[in-house]
């Protein structure tokens, strides 16, 4: 199985209102997909996110499709930097080991 772990560093405080309008649209695109497992936290300017999936071929299928695509396009208008990482795990790490992992071996996206 695939585990993704992201942060989402907005630009703003001001930003959390456009990234919730956003969220709900990817949540109910999230609801239709064939996902195992997810856990969201965050607070302010920073905001994570973990979903499990069976495979790649699903995780793939959501991330560049629907709402989520949409998000991924608009993220430039709210975030500063959005931070990603794939993982091969049959199970969701605690979100102490996520942070972890996402600081040490994460990809980083500066946007500007």
């Amino acid at each position: 199985m695939k585990a993704v772990i992201t942060s989402i560093t907005l630009k703003s405080p001001l930003k959390f209102f456009k990234l919730s309008v956003f969220a709900l649209h990817v949540s109910n695109q999230l609801k239709t997909s064939n996902y195992v497992e997810f856990r969201s936290k965050g607070f302010w300017t920073k905001h994570y996110t973990m979903t499990l999936w069976r495979n790649e071929e699903d995780m793939r299928a959501f991330a560049h499709s629907g709402a989520h695509l949409d998000a991924m396009k608009k993220s430039k208008s709210i975030a500063k930097e959005i931070n990603t990482l794939t993982i091969d795990t049959n199970e969701l790490p605690n979100w102490k080991e996520a942070l972890t992992l996402l600081k040490n071996k994460g990809r980083v996206y500066k946007i500007k």
